[in-house]
């Protein structure tokens, strides 16, 4: 055999290698688009409210509008849609590459939109679903609430041991739901990351210290599953996900988000709802200053690039 026949043989074999390789990675990657778009069909949840009421203009992805989501943390019943024990707002802004985190204490008094009258925030859900949620909180904080992500918590534990486990940095150290939590960084499995999450007579800031580990507990999921490494288990956290998980989003806006947005994970800041106690009729509420309301909405609202203007509401 010739010099030159030696060389085109291996070349054949060389393209025939690649040529294989490349089909393989198109079929992994047609099943693995296949598998995403039957899962986001099976959690889209469409709402009535296509835009909200405080955005002047649609939110326009390609131009990286600053966007909001209602994050809900759900104890789903049978034949009950249960209350939203969790309520976080998260704000995203690809321009500073950054978001902004702010949970809402599920006492915290507040006019219940759609039924006029207050009540604990968290009653809305528990009221009229997803679209109640959304008015009233975006009436309490006077932002655009733009989109949900409905989770059912008992389901929570499912989607961190999809992603790995989660490694977040403990406060204090304390004894919970027959785990023990010690201080500083500690790796969490699924089951100790809910019970990890929900633990709140024992800390000394009660709620907003379980809120402070719940937002802890996002940010770590939300970083493990943008990794590489979890492209792995991706098939894992699809099925998990089509189980537990609603939201308003389609696909294609979950690729713009993607693409447009991905850079603000790296930098979250975490912002404070307070107030204080008191019982009304016998039932305990958080009570937020106006003062306080108006702040943090002024400071969500720079972050979301709307206007400045704050309307008074009754707490």
């Amino acid at each position: 055999m010739s010099k030159w026949s030696k060389k085109r043989k291996w070349l054949t074999i060389l393209l025939s290698v690649f040529g294989a390789f490349f089909i393989g990675i198109s079929i992994y990657a047609y099943t693995l688009y296949s598998s995403v778009e039957r899962t986001i069909e099976s959690i889209h949840e469409p709402i009535e409210r296509v835009v909200s009421e405080k955005r002047v203009e649609e939110v326009q992805f390609e131009e990286q509008d600053p966007i909001s989501v209602l994050i809900l943390g759900v104890d789903e019943r049978k034949n009950d849609r249960g209350r939203s024990d969790t309520m976080i707002v998260m704000t995203v802004n690809p321009s500073t590459k950054s978001m902004q985190m702010v949970s809402i204490p599920r006492d915290t008094r507040t006019e219940i939109i759609g039924r006029g009258f207050d009540d604990k925030i968290n009653h809305a859900y528990a009221f009229g679903g997803v679209e109640m949620a959304m008015d009233t909180v975006e009436n309490f904080l006077d932002i655009p609430i733009d989109y949900f992500v409905k989770v059912n918590m008992e389901g929570f534990q499912d989607i961190v041991d999809a992603v790995g486990g989660v490694t977040v940095n403990n406060g204090f150290a304390f004894d919970y739901s027959g785990y023990t939590f010690n201080e500083g960084e500690i790796t969490l499995d699924g089951k100790k990351a809910l019970a990890y999450s929900r633990m709140r007579y024992e800390d000394p800031r009660g709620d907003f210290g379980r809120q402070d580990r719940q937002k802890q507990i996002i940010q770590a999921v939300i970083e493990e599953g943008a990794s590489f490494s979890s492209i792995s288990k991706f098939d894992d956290m699809l099925s998990i996900i089509g189980q537990n998980v609603k939201t308003n989003l389609t696909l294609s806006e979950m690729f713009d988000i993607q693409k447009n947005y991905k850079d603000a994970r790296h930098s979250l800041e975490k912002l404070q709802v307070s107030g204080s106690g008191q019982k009304i009729n016998g039932i305990y509420y958080l009570i937020v200053p106006e003062e306080t309301r108006i702040g943090l909405s002024t400071k969500l609202k720079e972050h979301l690039n709307v206007n400045n203007s704050a309307v008074t509401k009754k707490n």
